[in-house]
């Protein structure tokens, strides 16, 4: 029984205000903007957190500069299995998060953060003369990698920064990307290669209807 018959609920995501105040309070801060990259992949690409801070440079460049339109994943969920294919790993950058993207890596590779734990920011500069191969896209306080705990961490931050009054996981934000591309395409097909779920049973539990829907549908009602 896949995961979706398991569950029979719609997962929770974040409404278009939401997302629009988290992206807000983070390009509008100084020293948010790599973490406003982050939260753009994660709703441009639909990527999970192991994904997001498994990116190298060269993942998402050419040359080690310009970004590019189609990312080839490096870590994936699945990846240890035997029928794993790297080719069904592959996400579409869109317009608004490919700009952002060519921005945060012309930005003199010194990519700045708000530090969680202590409410205040701090930069980090340079990649200690890694090449773009083995370069981290994504610098921790310490100038290492990310972690997945670390952006857990900063997403709840920016969530208390935004004001929301519902505090949701990183994860959700993938959840919102997939239910999106579904409304957008009415598509179930073209949202189960946008999640890269194995199974489009999966997908399934996407196709959903939102508050914001149903409040449309309503509005002009006769009662």
């Amino acid at each position: 029984m896949s995961y979706a018959d398991r569950t029979r609920r719609p997962p929770r995501t974040l409404t278009d205000r939401e997302v629009k105040k988290l992206l807000n309070v983070t390009g509008a801060h100084k020293l948010g903007f790599r973490d406003h990259v982050i939260i753009s992949l994660a709703l441009g690409c639909g990527l999970r957190e192991s994904e997001i801070v498994g990116l190298n440079v060269a993942d998402v460049t050419r040359d080690g500069r310009a970004p590019v339109r189609v990312i080839q994943l490096p870590i994936f969920k699945g990846k240890s299995r035997p029928d794993a294919n790297p080719r069904d790993h592959t996400v579409h950058v869109p317009d608004a998060t490919f700009y952002k993207l060519e921005l945060y890596l012309r930005s003199s590779r010194a990519p700045y953060f708000l530090e969680a734990e202590e409410g205040r920011g701090r930069g980090v500069w340079g990649y200690e003369g890694l090449g773009p191969e083995a370069a981290p896209l994504f610098l921790s306080r310490k100038g290492n990698r990310l972690s997945t705990r670390q952006v857990r961490e900063m997403f709840a931050t920016w969530q208390a920064r935004a004001g929301l009054d519902v505090r949701y996981r990183f994860h959700e934000l993938r959840h919102t990307a997939i239910t999106a591309v579904r409304r957008r395409t009415k598509d179930i097909r073209i949202a189960s290669r946008f999640a890269r779920h194995a199974n489009i049973a999966t997908t399934v539990r996407y196709d959903h209807a939102s508050d914001e829907e149903i409040a449309a549908a309503v509005k002009g009602l006769v009662a």
